[in-house]
Parts: structure tokens; C-alpha cells; sequence
């Protein structure tokens, strides 16, 4: 069983017991178990829900296992030849780390 689900604007495929980064998600405690119920569409067992836009009633259920991970240094480097001008920036984004407990759903096997 799968599910496509929207957190903080982006869109992941999730399975249960899979580890993810998703982005910053703020007031995260290291251990709590946070709900997303912005479920796009369920897969359960070859039986696909797509919802409209979302999927009534399913929701994923997640534990957060570390709140504030900062991923790899991307170099930003801004030249305008023959002028001497040059730029350097670094950004390091910040994610948190979750593990999916369960894809809560049900499914309509007339459909």
C-alpha cells in the first residue's frame, strides 16, 4: 500500500515503515506523532483511490525522528565578465526527518 500525499506544498510518494525528508516542519518535537491528511490518492493492493483533490477521509500518520536537519551547502555564484564583479552565497536547507507508521484509508472495491 502507497499513497501520494502533499506536506508543506510538495508532493511525496509514502509507504509505511519508510524513512523521509520532508521540509522544516516547524514546533516539531523529536518522537511526536504528526497527522497530513492532504492525501492525493491511495494505492491498496492494485485498487487505486485518486481523489478529487484530495481523498476523503485518509490521512498518513507519522513519527518524527529528528526535527531540524540541515541538508548539503549549494553554491550560488554570480559573475558579469569584464567588469570584476563576482558573487558567492551558500544556502543549506532545512529539513526534518520523519518515519511513516501508517496510510490510514478506505477503499471502495465497486469503483
Amino acid at each position: 500500500m502507497y499513497a501520494i500525499v502533499e506536506i508543506n506544498g510538495q508532493q511525496f510518494k509514502v509507504e509505511q515503515g519508510k524513512k523521509m525528508f520532508v521540509h522544516h516542519i516547524r514546533n516539531a518535537e523529536s518522537g511526536a506523532t504528526v497527522e497530513f491528511d492532504r492525501v492525493l490518492l491511495v494505492d491498496a493492493d492494485g485498487i487505486i483511490t485518486i481523489g478529487t483533490p484530495i481523498v476523503e477521509g485518509a490521512k498518513v500518520v507519522c513519527e518524527i525522528v529528528s526535527p531540524l536537519i540541515k541538508g548539503e551547502k549549494v553554491l550560488i555564484f554570480h559573475k558579469k565578465r569584464r567588469k570584476g564583479h563576482r558573487k558567492l552565497n551558500g544556502h543549506r536547507q532545512q529539513f526534518t526527518e520523519v518515519t511513516i507508521k501508517e496510510i490510514i484509508a478506505q477503499t471502495l472495491k465497486g469503483e
